[in-house]
């Protein structure tokens, strides 16, 4: 399989889920600064121009991050990225959806892309802000969710989790702080050893410290 990712993205998560089942795959990396989403053979493989995508060993391609992620889970449930039952299931895909859509979707793309939602730069402060507003009312729903468990959508590491992280790695690294659950749940997932191997990999040893 061909892995098409950034290091340090929303990609960091679906690298996780790859090295927590032990895959064997390619890394190909896709420079966002540089515009390679945007390039012809890119687009080729993933016409939206986003990451993460999964060229599976059928040739076909997978992308969004939540697709990619169940279909690991489904496809090696001897793993159990995911609860067995539908109600399981189901919450896992709930806090996903939240993560991706709202925490990145709505509150961290305000804050890293906010030449998106106005052209005008005296617009921009204030689309930071706002974007700071949702991240926080983001993770203090997340905050509500950890309260006396471990991991956020079961009583074991789930798909859910790993998109938790990358979130909470995003707000680490640029000094958003962390309610106090989501804070420890961050914590608890830099000690797995696929998590500690991923960040290696990526390049940000620093935040194992």
């Amino acid at each position: 399989m061909r892995f098409y990712m950034t290091p340090g993205s929303c990609s960091t998560g679906i690298h996780i889920l790859l090295e927590e089942i032990g895959l064997v795959f390619e890394v190909w990396i896709v420079n966002l600064l540089a515009g390679d989403q945007n390039q012809a053979d890119y687009l080729a493989i993933n016409p939206k121009a986003t990451i993460p995508a999964l060229v599976r060993d059928d040739g076909s391609a997978l992308t969004e991050f939540t697709a990619i992620a169940w279909w690991l889970a489904r496809s090696h449930p001897k793993r159990k990225l995911l609860p067995e039952a539908a109600e399981g299931e189901a919450r896992v895909l709930e806090v996903m959806g939240h993560v991706t859509g709202t925490l990145h979707g709505q509150g961290f793309a305000r804050i890293f892309t906010t030449d998106k939602f106005s052209p005008n730069e005296a617009d921009h402060e204030a689309i930071r802000v706002r974007g700071r507003e949702i991240v926080a009312q983001g993770f203090a729903v997340v905050n509500a969710l950890l309260a006396d468990r471990e991991y956020v959508a079961a009583e074991h590491f789930t798909i859910a989790d790993a998109a938790l992280f990358y979130v909470e790695f995003w707000a680490e690294r640029i000094g958003l702080p962390l309610p106090e659950n989501c804070r420890a749940h961050y914590r608890r997932l830099l000690q797995r050893p696929a998590v500690r191997q991923v960040l290696m990999e990526e390049g940000y040893a620093s935040a194992l410290a």
